[in-house]
């Protein structure tokens, strides 16, 4: 087959996050992608199914299902989906060591084959698992960062654009810190066609929102029973992967890993990041009130606690 002049992703887990991203990723001719699973059989499924689609919705990136880091090579972007989900009842917390493992013991043949790729992490906890792929990376801090604020701002944004009754275009939103219960919402930087969010709606009601905001995971895996989400996920994912392949320099509020940004130091924490070509081009510094830098330090030494727990 020919050499590809097209950039290529790797995503590493073809469960439903994965297989949704690397279907987003095709449809939207960003890139070849390579699914990549323990479970023999599901990624070369997937990935046949797939690329079976490609005549109809009209894309020609590729799909290649594997379990063979060495199909991985030369990735430009490889984003880890992989790792246990949450059941009910489950906390972030319990996956800690599980994930840790699986996490370790994927980054270690990605890099071994990708030595310039720009690692995305998806896998809970998040901030924790950024961690341990930079540590076990070797990469610099730029070409490591999470996945969690473009899709917990997105869960915020729907709700306030069904809220007011508009276009979720018109609606921007910002939430900084770790994903999960210590998520940071910061209204006064949401906007509704550039009007900051509590010119439009009253105090409680932005806290409703925000509070569904915090919760909208749990929301879903109640609803599911079994599994969690995954259409908002790999399209946050997919926003990330496009604004880094085409080195469109997006604001996104990401999980980046900070040394002296917000006053935190050595810890991976959502913040508005600019992404590029070369990975998290920079990191914006905004203005906080003492309450939103209470409740970001809060956010940052939860996930201090758990970098400590696994001693990264």
């Amino acid at each position: 087959m020919r050499k590809s002049m097209r950039s290529k992703v790797t995503v590493v887990g073809a469960g439903n996050v994965g297989a949704s991203a690397a279907q987003r990723i095709v449809e939207k001719h960003l890139a070849d992608v390579v699914l990549i699973d323990v479970v023999e059989g599901i990624p070369e499924g997937k990935a046949l199914d797939l690329w079976e689609s490609a005549p109809v919705e009209g894309f020609d990136c590729r799909l290649t299902g594997t379990r063979d880091y060495a199909e991985t090579a030369g990735s430009d972007v490889v984003v880890i989906t992989a790792g246990l989900a949450r059941k009910p009842g489950m906390s972030r917390d319990d996956l800690l060591l599980k994930n840790y493992e699986i996490v370790k013991g994927v980054t270690e043949p990605i890099v071994r084959h990708s030595p310039k790729a720009i690692l995305v992490v998806v896998t809970n906890p998040l901030d924790v698992m950024a961690q341990t792929a930079l540590r076990v990376s070797g990469f610099p801090k730029q070409r490591v960062v999470g996945m969690a604020g473009v899709l917990d701002s997105a869960r915020f944004r729907s709700f306030i654009a069904e809220e007011l009754d508009v276009s979720v275009e018109n609606v921007h939103a910002m939430v900084l810190g770790g994903h999960g219960d210590t998520m940071v919402p910061l209204p006064r930087y949401s906007t509704v066609a550039g009007i900051p969010l509590p010119e439009l709606m009253p105090k409680a009601t932005i806290e409703r929102l925000v509070e569904r905001t915090r919760n909208g995971g749990a929301e879903i895996v109640a609803y599911l029973k079994t599994g969690s989400a995954y259409y908002a996920p790999s399209s946050a994912i997919v926003e990330m992967v496009d604004s880094l392949l085409r080195d469109r320099k997006k604001i996104l509020p990401c999980a980046a890993y900070l040394e002296g940004e917000y006053g935190i130091r050595g810890l991976f924490v959502g913040v508005p990041a600019k992404l590029g070509r070369q990975g998290v081009e920079s990191i914006l510094e905004i203005p906080l009130t003492e309450p939103e830098k209470a409740a970001l330090n809060g956010s940052a030494a939860a996930v201090k606690e758990l970098v400590d727990k696994l001693k990264l």
